[in-house]
C-alpha cells in the first residue's frame, strides 16, 4: 500500500490506523484495558507487519462505550457482554424496520 493509499482510508471508519498506545491514550485508558477486551473478544485489533495491535475508529468507539460501562461500575465481563446484545439488538430493529417497509411496499402495490 502506498502513502497515497493509506490516506484514502483514513475515512474509512475500520481502517486500522491507530496503535495500542495512541488508543489508549484517546479513550483515556491503559494498554491492559485495551488487552482485556480483546481477551474478552469484544474487540479483536488487526496486527501490523510487525505484530503490533492497531485499532480502528469503529473499535474505539466500541472501547468507549466499554469504558464508560466499567467507569459506572459494571464488571468488565458484564460490561462486554452488555454491549454485544446492544449490538444485536440494533442489528434486529433495523431488519425488523426493513421487513415493515417491505410489508407497507408490498401492501401498497
Amino acid at each position: 500500500m502506498t502513502a497515497d493509499d493509506s490516506y484514502g482510508r483514513l475515512d474509512d471508519d475500520d481502517y486500522p490506523a491507530y496503535t495500542m498506545g495512541r488508543a489508549a491514550e484517546m479513550l483515556g485508558t491503559t494498554p491492559a484495558f485495551l488487552r482485556a477486551l480483546g481477551e474478552h473478544r469484544l474487540i479483536t485489533p488487526l496486527r501490523s507487519e510487525g505484530g503490533h495491535r492497531r485499532y480502528s475508529r469503529y473499535q474505539l468507539r466500541i472501547a468507549a462505550r466499554a469504558r464508560e460501562l466499567v467507569d459506572q461500575g459494571t464488571p468488565i465481563e458484564a460490561a462486554c457482554r452488555i454491549i454485544v446484545l446492544e449490538d444485536q439488538l440494533e442489528e434486529a430493529q433495523r431488519i425488523n424496520a426493513e421487513f415493515h417497509r417491505a410489508a407497507q411496499t408490498t401492501a401498497a402495490a
